[in-house]
């Protein structure tokens, strides 16, 4: 059943969700809309988002001239849009196939970006150099099992005075029923020491299938992620709350400016997203 807690080893779930994380690369390339970044002044509606909330915290309250490690980059929207507006940009990813198109999207549109295939998990030892910036965003750490080893990761690759941030799906959006008429619980919201199993051949861009359809996610709690981040050594500065996704979490979401919501009436009863912001002193 989807959702079901299930035990398994990191290796064995991080390998089938790379299988299915490969196979969304073709798919996502042709629903990304990727011929939009021929503009040289496009930019992905997550970056224009993440930037008006992150460059108010910036030293030079701008990207333009830093180091910008984007951790779990995909196929490179995001990444390709920081190096647009200044930024010097090093994606990081774990799939080779999705590392590829955004080399090959980079290239075409004439952004110069490093790209480092390695699990996130890992990052500190594949990549090199120190950042001003490490940035996520959405939909990320739901993949990972070990919160205070993703935040060992952002602490070594960040130079002292650098700035990590992250926007991402509320878990408390991630313990609702997302077929239920109502908002209501049905997955943990606090960590159980177990994976979640999904089989769901559909991704959250695009019409086609996967054909590996078996994915493991963990749940997280705002306390154990802001935890991990303090634990590493972090300061937050910044947190905030969303009340729209860039995509559709339930079908009985409704298209907003900026992505999707619940039906206006319930619209302020839960969080869809949370934005922490953090400094290394």
């Amino acid at each position: 059943m989807n959702g079901s807690n299930v035990e398994i080893g990191w290796e064995s779930a991080r390998r089938a969700n790379q299988e299915n994380w490969e196979d969304r690369v073709p798919l996502h390339e042709a629903a990304y809309g990727l011929d939009a970044f021929d503009d040289p002044d496009h930019l992905s509606d997550v970056v224009r988002d993440d930037l008006d909330a992150l460059t108010p915290f910036l030293p030079s309250k701008s990207v333009s001239g830093l180091e910008l490690c984007h951790l779990q980059c995909h196929i490179g929207t995001d990444t390709v849009s920081f190096a647009r507006v200044g930024a010097r940009v090093t994606g990081v990813d774990f799939s080779p196939s999705a590392l590829r198109v955004a080399a090959q999207l980079a290239a075409r549109v004439g952004v110069d970006a490093t790209w480092v295939e390695t699990d996130v998990l890992d990052a500190r030892a594949a990549v090199s150099g120190d950042f001003d910036v490490v940035y996520t965003s959405i939909g990320t750490i739901c993949w990972l099992d070990d919160l205070d080893k993703w935040a060992a990761q952002i602490v070594g690759l960040l130079r002292t005075g650098g700035t990590f941030f992250i926007r991402d799906g509320h878990p408390a959006l991630n313990a609702l029923d997302e077929e239920a008429p109502t908002l209501t619980a049905r997955y943990p919201y606090f960590a159980t020491g177990h994976a979640q199993q999904w089989d769901d051949a559909s991704t959250y861009a695009g019409t086609g299938q996967v054909a590996h359809a078996r994915t493991y996610e963990w749940p997280h709690s705002l306390s154990e992620i802001l935890g991990a981040l303090l634990r590493a050594g972090l300061r937050i500065v910044h947190f905030d709350e969303g009340r729209t996704l860039p995509w559709r979490f339930s079908e009985r979401m409704v298209e907003v400016p900026g992505g999707y919501a619940w039906p206006e009436a319930e619209r302020d009863l839960l969080p869809c997203t949370y934005t922490i912001i953090a400094r290394l002193d």
